[in-house]
């Protein structure tokens, strides 16, 4: 059942100040005792939430596979496999496969829709503008692009970028369902609607999925969802809430 856990925001340091204002977030900081308007307390924009009590952030532990060679040869296995995969009509129309990329022991696994022109040319997730941005979000909380590991829903790119058909996710589940054994995240963080209703088994619009933590599973791993990167760039406004939801994400299980 989902959850409705919350986190207050710190405030930021330098870096991550740094950080956030390369994505987009505005901080404002606290005006000097002289600037200050006696009418109204000095401010910091970082998004607010209810007062409440902060989660402590978890202290996941990887869970190593049952010897580095079988787990080795598992990733091969699986990886050979989506690489030849037919199990539906968009292997008529890829470029190639995007399997995934990063740490087999992340304590975050990020799961997007599906790829993008820019990642079926380069078999990698969020090469594009799109990419940019989410590893400027990942760095503002501490994390690169090696420390997670990051896969689609789908592992071909659907013709002109349309949504995936029920059909064409069905067919990639098992390929997702067994990357997440592989891994066992701590966290799944479900960036943009597709990933999220398709995780979750839900048609919830994504604005009623934020802001809690659901959970994936007979693991019950945490799922947090937030905006897809795309959205962001289409839409900056919604940029403030998308760090709301990577506090969250922090609260529940620390990046390092």
């Amino acid at each position: 059942m989902p959850g409705s856990s919350k986190a207050r925001n710190p405030r930021p340091g330098p870096h991550q100040q740094r950080v956030l204002e390369a994505i987009g977030v505005q901080v404002w900081v606290p005006r000097r005792a002289s600037e200050a308007d006696v009418s109204a307390p000095a401010l910091v924009s970082l998004p607010t939430t209810e007062p409440g009590s902060v989660q402590s952030p978890v202290q996941v532990k990887n869970v190593p596979a049952a010897g580095t060679d079988s787990a080795s040869c598992a990733w091969a296995a699986l990886e050979a496999e989506v690489a030849t995969c037919t199990r539906c009509a968009l292997h008529e129309t890829r470029t190639r496969t995007v399997f995934g990329t990063g740490s087999h022991q992340a304590r975050w696994l990020v799961i997007g829709e599906a790829p993008g022109a820019d990642e079926d040319l380069q078999a990698e997730p969020f090469v594009g503008r799109a990419g940019q941005l989410l590893t400027e979000m990942l760095r503002a909380v501490g994390l690169s692009r090696e420390q997670v590991f990051i896969a689609n829903i789908l592992k071909c790119r659907p013709p002109e970028n349309r949504d995936p058909k029920p059909e064409e996710a069905k067919s990639c589940e098992n390929y997702l369902l067994r990357q997440i054994d592989l891994i066992r995240p701590g966290l799944i963080l479900a960036v943009g609607r597709i990933a999220a209703q398709n995780l979750l088994q839900v048609d919830t619009p994504i604005g009623k999925l934020r802001g809690q933590t659901h959970e994936y599973g007979a693991a019950r791993i945490p799922v947090v969802v937030t905006y897809h990167p795309a959205y962001l760039l289409r839409s900056p406004g919604q940029k403030a809430r998308s760090w709301d939801d990577l506090c969250l994400a922090r609260s529940i299980v620390a990046p390092v």
